[in-house]
């Protein structure tokens, strides 16, 4: 069964895509920007503030689906600036803790200004379980 997400608390799509996806135990977010939900606009701060919010959303958005950021298996990271790569792993290394998920980080060139970094993620959950 497939299931498709679109949580009330997270930013809204910014296209024809849903922020997350069930497929079976699986949940599968899609990429996640510095957008404040509360306003609906992207926060163009440090790369600190912008991969708190990111992470936040991502938060959100497994929350809708009965996850935790504990049941993320694997992250893919995006950044418009690979020197920004310290002061993003730090707060993404606070956000996991001691769950530390596969990941991968990449240089990339974003559409909107002013955003630094995206990040998406796949998380295992079974459905109805703990």
């Amino acid at each position: 069964m497939i299931e498709r997400i679109v949580p009330p608390e997270a930013p809204r799509p910014r296209g024809p895509y849903s922020p997350a996806v069930r497929a079976g135990d699986f949940i599968f977010v899609s990429g996640q920007g510095p957008i404040d939900p509360g306003t609906d606009q992207m926060v163009t701060a440090d790369i600190r503030t912008q991969t708190r919010l990111v992470l936040e959303n991502i938060r959100r958005i497994l929350a809708a689906c009965g996850a935790t950021p504990a049941d993320v298996v694997r992250c893919s990271v995006f950044l418009a600036d690979a020197a920004d790569f310290p002061a993003m792993n730090e707060v993404y290394a606070e956000f996991f803790g001691e769950h530390k998920p596969a990941r991968t980080t990449v240089e990339a060139r974003f559409v909107a200004p002013g955003m630094k970094v995206e990040i998406d993620c796949i998380a295992y959950k079974p459905a109805g379980g703990s």
